[in-house]
């Protein structure tokens, strides 16, 4: 079973039951700490990385980008913008495994994250 790691520096909570009710058992699902989320997909024993702040990129990925690098992160929404669902989806499949949002979009962005690594 693939691992979810919740990071990111707020409503980690509300992330974690919201990638609880779309996964549908799916995937096994922790909440850690942005550090030691982004660690444990380093390290293998995470799949991929979820994180929420206010911006969407500093607080939700600046530990993602320091250990996993640019090219394995993005940020599929920040204030008033929010990435297409093709465009989320397109990112999945180039191989992204660390995604950050902002906790206003968590609703959105969610529900097409969990569904496409659920494919």
């Amino acid at each position: 079973m693939k691992k979810i790691v919740i990071g990111g520096q707020i409503d980690k909570e509300e992330v974690k039951n919201l990638v609880e009710k779309y996964s549908e058992g799916r995937f096994e699902i922790e909440v850690k700490s942005d550090l030691d989320a982004a660690m444990a997909v380093k390290n293998g024993q995470a799949d991929y990385y979820l994180g929420a702040c206010n911006t969407g990129g500093g607080g939700a990925l600046a530990m993602a980008l320091a250990l996993l690098g640019h090219d394995n992160c993005v940020t599929v929404s920040m204030p008033g913008n929010v990435m297409s669902e093709d465009d989320i989806r397109a990112q999945i499949k180039s191989g992204k495994r660390a995604f950050g949002f902002t906790a206003q979009h968590k609703d959105i962005v969610i529900p097409i994250i969990i569904d496409e690594l659920g494919k």
